[in-house]
C-alpha cells in the first residue's frame, strides 16, 4: 500500500504531536529519524479499546508487541522546536498474527512525511492469533486499499559479499529498550552513521569540518534478529543506484556473518559527481 495515494480523509485516527529539539536535523527542519519518532508517538497513542478491556481482564496474554518493519519518507521541510504536526494513521494490511500501520504526517493542509509500520503480536512459542477483539478494533480504522505486506529481502541481501562498505559500531546501553533489545529508532541512527562515513569516505575527507549533510530522506527497513547490548557490530551498505542528486542504498545490519536487518534508503548524494566516488557496477559501488 502506498499511503501517497490515499485522501487524507481516509484516515480516521489523528494525533498532534508536538516537535522536539531532538526531532530536527541540521538544516534547522525534523530529519527523516524525528519523523519516525512522531509516528512511533502516534502507534503508541492510538487506543485499542476492546482489545485494551481483554488484556487488562486478563484474557490475552502475556505478549509482546514486536515491530519487524517500518518505512519513513520526509516529503518536504517541517517543523520548529515546540511546533505541533498532526499525524494521521489508518491500518493497511491484517494478517493471522500481524498487522500494518499507514501514517502521513501534516503541516496545515500539506504532507510533509509519510510512513508504515508491520508489528507481530508474539508469545514466549511464537506469533501469537490476533483475538477478535482487536480484529474489530483494527477493522474500525482499516484504510480502503490493502496491499501485501512487505516482501522477505531477497536472499543476497542476507550476504556480506553482497555489500562493499562496511561501517563499525557498537552498541551502546543508551539504545537498549524493555524488550532488552537496541531500540529500532536507536538502529535507524545506525544506518544514518553508516551513509554519513560512506560519503566522507567516498570524498576522501576525515576532517570535523567537512562532515556532509546527507542523511536519507526515506527508509524502508526489516528487522530479522535481535541487535542487543553489549556487541560489536557492521554495517554493510552498497549504492543500488546512483543519479547527479541522490542516491539508492542497500544497507544490511551484521553481527559477524548474521544478517539481523536490511534497509533501503533513498537521500542526497555526498560531493559533486566526481568528488562522491559512486560508480554503479553490477549492484555494487567501486571504492
Amino acid at each position: 500500500m502506498n499511503s501517497a495515494t490515499l485522501d487524507n480523509h481516509d484516515f480516521l485516527a489523528k494525533i498532534d504531536v508536538r516537535v522536539r529539539q531532538v526531532d530536527l536535523g541540521r538544516d534547522g527542519s525534523a530529519s527523516t529519524i524525528g519523523m519516525a519518532r512522531w509516528l512511533e508517538d502516534a502507534r503508541i497513542r492510538l487506543r485499542m479499546r476492546r482489545f485494551e478491556r481483554l488484556v487488562a481482564a486478563g484474557g490475552f496474554g502475556p505478549f509482546n508487541i514486536l515491530l519487524v518493519g517500518q518505512g519513513v519518507s520526509r516529503l518536504a521541510r517541517a517543523g520548529s522546536a515546540g511546533a505541533l504536526v498532526q499525524v494521521h494513521t489508518g491500518i493497511g494490511h491484517i494478517g493471522r498474527s500481524s498487522f500494518s500501520y499507514e501514517h502521513v504526517i501534516m503541516v496545515g493542509d500539506e504532507r510533509v512525511g509519510s510512513g508504515n509500520a508491520t508489528v507481530v503480536l508474539a508469545g514466549s512459542s511464537g506469533p501469537l492469533q490476533l483475538p477478535e477483539e482487536l480484529l474489530t478494533d483494527l477493522a474500525e480504522l482499516k484504510l480502503p486499499e490493502a496491499g501485501p505486506s512487505a516482501a522477505r529481502p531477497s536472499p543476497e541481501r542476507l550476504q556480506r559479499d553482497h555489500y562493499s562498505y562496511w561501517a563499525p559500531l557498537r552498541s551502546r546501553i543508551g539504545d537498549v529498550d524493555s524488550n532488552q533489545h537496541v531500540n529500532f529508532i536507536a538502529l535507524a541512527t545506525w544506518y544514518d552513521d553508516a551513509v554519513a562515513a560512506f560519503a566522507m569516505h567516498s570524498m576522501g575527507t576525515g576532517g570535523a569540518q567537512s562532515v556532509p549533510d546527507v542523511p536519507p530522506w526515506s527508509y524502508q527497513i526489516q528487522y530479522l534478529g535481535e541487535v542487543t547490548y553489549p556487541g560489536d557490530y557492521e554495517i554493510g551498505l552498497m549504492v543500488r543506484s546512483a543519479d547527479a542528486k541522490s542516491a539508492h542504498y542497500e544497507l544490511g545490519v551484521f553481527r559477524d556473518r548474521t544478517c539481523l536487518g536490511v534497509a533501503d534508503a533513498i537521500g542526497p548524494r555526498g560531493g559533486g559527481s566526481d568528488e562522491a566516488g559512486i560508480s554503479e557496477h553490477e549492484g555494487g559501488v567501486a571504492e
